[in-house]
C-alpha cells in the first residue's frame, strides 16, 4: 500500500494554512463573542442570517483546517482523494442551504458573490480530492487553492459580519 508524503515545501505549506484556519476560527468566535449581546437582543430576520453567516464561516474555516490535517496525514493517495471528495461535497451543503433558505425562500439580500466564492472553494477541494485519486500532480495545487478561496472568503465574509453586526447594536450609553 503506497502512502504519499508531501515534499517538506508542501508539508510547510499546509501547516501554515491549517495554522492559519485554526486562528482564524479563534478569532471569529472572540469577533462573535463581543457582539453577543447585539445577537440576542436583536433577533430579527437580518440578525438570525448573520448568525447563520457566522456559523457557516466557522464550518468554512474548519474545513480549511481538516483539508490541512489530512493532506498532512501519510495515508494513500485514493484514500486521501476520497476523503477530499466527500469532506468538500459535505461542506458545499452550506453555500446550498443557506441560498435557499435566505435567496429562494425569503428573498434575502446577502450578496451572492459570497455564495459563489465559497461554493467555488468547495468544489476546487472536491477537484483536487479527484485529481489525487487518478495521482493527477494537480492535486495539491488545487487544494492549495480551494483552502486559500476559502480562507479569503471566510475573512472577507467574518469583516462584513462584524461590521453588519455593529451597525444593529444599539449604542451603549456613556457611563
Amino acid at each position: 500500500m503506497a502512502e504519499t508524503f508531501p515534499s517538506a515545501v508542501w508539508r510547510e505549506l499546509f501547516v501554515m494554512i491549517g495554522g492559519s484556519a485554526a486562528s482564524l476560527v479563534g478569532l471569529l468566535f472572540i469577533v462573535m463573542s463581543m457582539h453577543f449581546n447585539a445577537f440576542r437582543e436583536h433577533l430579527d430576520y437580518k440578525m438570525s442570517a448573520t448568525i447563520q453567516a457566522a456559523r457557516n464561516n466557522t464550518f468554512h474555516l474548519l474545513t480549511a483546517l481538516v483539508t490541512a490535517v489530512v493532506i498532512l496525514v501519510p495515508q494513500p493517495p485514493a484514500l486521501l482523494g476520497g476523503e477530499l471528495i466527500a469532506m468538500h461535497l459535505f461542506g458545499l451543503r452550506l453555500p446550498i442551504f443557506f441560498t435557499w433558505r435566505h435567496f429562494v425562500a425569503n428573498h434575502g439580500g446577502f450578496p451572492i458573490s459570497m455564495i459563489v466564492t465559497i461554493s467555488t472553494g468547495y468544489l476546487l477541494g472536491a477537484a483536487a480530492g479527484a485529481a489525487l485519486i487518478v495521482h493527477s500532480p494537480a492535486g495539491l495545487y488545487l487544494a492549495v487553492a480551494s483552502c486559500t478561496v476559502i480562507l479569503v472568503r471566510s475573512v472577507l465574509t467574518a469583516w462584513i459580519l462584524m461590521f453588519e453586526s455593529r451597525q444593529t447594536a444599539p449604542a451603549q450609553p456613556h457611563v
